[in-house]
């Protein structure tokens, strides 16, 4: 037992399972095999107008082995897992992949990485900071961050919930190509979802703090606030006319922005064609003044990682430079149905940063709302409305309508549509009021023209 972390396994009894796998692959028959074991736990809270909604501890472990028949060009795979670790299961689990593997169509493209593309050494980018919260210590801070929602305005009549959430796991990763690596890692966060108003005019909203580190999370009473304030901001909202206007992406919107230039672009999507991005590569997508960049490397961040799901090693790179795209998204099979070499992306992307270089440290909030002008402010999306084969964007939406720089009241149940190609080249300025979500971080984002349908 690993009392830092509750851990039931050693690192050491992670790599003595994969090698087991991996020996009774071969000895099974597998012309390579590769195998992942990871073991987690966590306390998920959640209070609800003072009251305990519900408690949750997890406690969790896994095994999933890949087992890879013939030679290199004319490869079947086949995929099992399981969650008992006792010799005979993990014998068993590794003769149904087998057997899967066996009755499955030879495919060109699957196959190991390459042994140069793996990570031999990997770097610890420290990702792992424990929360061993107890349940109560978890229900107080939930309690803290719902009671200072209340606490802002007698119009925060209701809630739909504080939440603690803790979780801290390892893994193990390994194959017949000599590559084993793992490492512990963390996430945590605070969230509530403070209501606003009466009857017919209630509005919600919400807000949370996330990082590997309990240290590094938002207070909660500010969470809460910040949480009742965008609520209260909601009252008495009103619908627009149909238009086309200026719109300002909320920094969090933003980042979905970002995520769907990133899914356009990553290999599943090349290869069949199936996004509106195909052959984009060293093509302007973006403004010029557009810069993407990944870097997996930095210390304690939510995206960070040493080498990909595949144990592929990752980089520093510029995505988008000047609004060219320099570089897809690419796992080992993608890269091979493409005719290139995997960006070490399995699993999706590291710390992007979207940032633009007509920026200022003096483009915060209140200036983007200048630069907007008269436009829409949009704070909630609803709805999946985009089509990656065309571009094609259209999204419920509500936000706030601004008239020279300054917002004049809110706005709720119109649409805003678009598309993604004209889009991105039409974001005018990304402001300096940078926000991570997940993986990506980036600011506002000013787009320059959009279609708004209301009444």
């Amino acid at each position: 037992m690993n009392d830092a972390t509750n851990f039931s396994y050693t690192p050491d009894q992670l790599k003595q399972i994969a090698q087991d796998v991996l020996r009774f692959a071969r000895e099974k028959g597998a012309t390579d095999a590769a195998v992942d074991i990871n073991e987690g736990n966590g306390l998920s809270v959640t209070v609800r107008k003072g009251k305990i909604e519900t408690i949750e501890q997890n406690k969790d472990k896994g095994m999933g082995v890949t087992v890879l028949l013939g030679d290199h060009g004319s490869i079947r795979r086949g995929n099992a897992s399981t969650s008992d670790f006792s010799r005979k299961s993990l014998q068993d689990t590794v003769e149904a992949a087998y057997n899967i593997a066996r009755f499955t169509a030879a495919d060109d493209c699957a196959g190991l990485p390459d042994e140069d593309m793996l990570e031999r050494n990997p770097r610890d980018l420290a990702l792992c900071h424990p929360w061993l919260l107890s349940a109560d210590e978890a229900v107080r801070i939930a309690s803290r961050c719902e009671a200072a929602a209340f606490a802002v305005d007698r119009r925060v009549t209701n809630s739909e919930g504080a939440s603690v959430y803790a979780q801290q796991s390892h893994f193990i990763t390994a194959n017949t190509r000599d590559f084993m690596g793992g490492y512990p890692f963390s996430r945590h966060s605070i969230s509530v979802a403070p209501i606003a108003g009466r009857g017919g005019n209630m509005q919600r909203d919400d807000w949370y703090t996330s990082d590997r580190s309990p240290d590094r999370l938002a207070e909660p009473e500010a969470v809460g606030r910040y949480a009742a304030q965008r609520a209260l901001a909601r009252l008495n909202a009103r619908k627009l006319s149909t238009r086309k206007c200026a719109v300002l992406f909320e920094a969090p919107l933003a980042a979905g922005l970002l995520g769907a230039f990133v899914q356009a672009v990553s290999g599943g999507a090349l290869y069949r064609k199936s996004t509106f991005l195909v052959d984009s590569l060293g093509k302007p997508v973006f403004a010029d003044h557009i810069q993407v960049t990944e870097d997996p490397h930095v210390p304690g961040a939510v995206g960070s990682a040493p080498f990909d799901e595949e144990g592929v090693r990752t980089q520093k790179r510029d995505v988008v430079r000047d609004g060219v795209v320099q570089g897809y998204f690419l796992s080992t099979y993608s890269a091979r149905k493409l005719g290139m070499k995997t960006t070490g992306n399995a699993g999706g992307s590291h710390n992007l940063v979207l940032r633009s270089t007509l920026a200022t440290p003096a483009d915060n909030f209140k200036a983007m709302l200048k630069r907007l002008g008269t436009g829409l402010l949009v704070t909630e999306l609803m709805g999946q409305g985009v089509n990656y084969v065309t571009g094609d964007y259209s999204r419920g939406a509500s936000g706030y309508w601004v008239e020279k720089g300054e917002i004049q009241y809110p706005v709720e149940e119109i649409t805003i549509a678009g598309n993604l190609k004209d889009m991105f080249r039409q974001i005018v300025s990304i402001g300096a009021d940078a926000i991570n979500r997940g993986t990506k971080q980036t600011g506002s984002i000013l787009i320059e023209s959009m279609t708004i349908a209301g009444n």
